[in-house]
């Protein structure tokens, strides 16, 4: 697995790639998170350990294009705006390395992590039944594809329909599923067992 590592503090970046190195992960770049973009073009990671230190800013939009984003936070409040940026897992500081290599590895598989001290990120537990209405076979489908961490364009190619259509899809699993974000909204769904992450 390659992992590009973000973060403010050089020391930080540096102690974070020294604890998941060897650990079936090749650290392939490091930087601060404005050289991110660049780094993610030139590096090829399959997902990127980014680390939020202590009162850092989270960036409007964490994502990176296709790179999925693995967000370390140093305080729980920093969990809602890491969520809100786009980030496919977030993981507390204090995760043990061998969980943090876990949470790596399934981000970078297209899944979404969520360390259980945020549960309270989640959405209210709902029971299928409990759906504003049911999903449409279609909508299922497009589900489904939004598990693979697919883009409204993946989405679009891979279904033979316009990425206007796919972004209406996506729209209304959200509405359906009373969710905010598509890792919100996935989240709604693995527990309702409608996907599986």
């Amino acid at each position: 697995m390659r992992v590009l590592v973000i973060s403010d503090d050089a020391l930080a970046r540096a102690g974070l790639a020294a604890l998941i190195a060897g650990r079936d992960v090749s650290v392939v770049g490091q930087g601060a998170p404005g050289d991110a973009p660049a780094l993610a073009a030139s590096s090829q990671p399959d997902v990127v350990a980014w680390d939020l230190g202590p009162g850092a800013e989270t960036p409007a939009a964490i994502g990176l294009a296709d790179v999925p984003v693995l967000a370390i936070l140093w305080d729980e409040a920093q969990g809602p705006t890491a969520v809100a940026s786009g980030a496919r897992g977030i993981v507390l500081r204090d995760t043990a390395p061998d969980r943090l290599v876990a949470a790596l590895e399934a981000v970078a598989r297209g899944l979404v992590v969520l360390d259980p001290a945020l549960d309270d990120l989640l959405p209210r537990r709902r029971a299928p039944s409990d759906l504003v209405e049911p999903l449409t076979p279609r909508e299922n489908e497009v589900l489904q594809l939004l598990a693979e961490g697919r883009s409204n364009k993946s989405i679009a190619g891979r279904l033979g329909i316009s990425e206007h259509t796919a972004k209406f899809h996506v729209n209304a699993i959200l509405g359906k599923l009373g969710a905010s974000t598509r890792t919100e909204a996935l989240a709604q769904a693995a527990r309702l067992g409608l996907v599986l992450l």
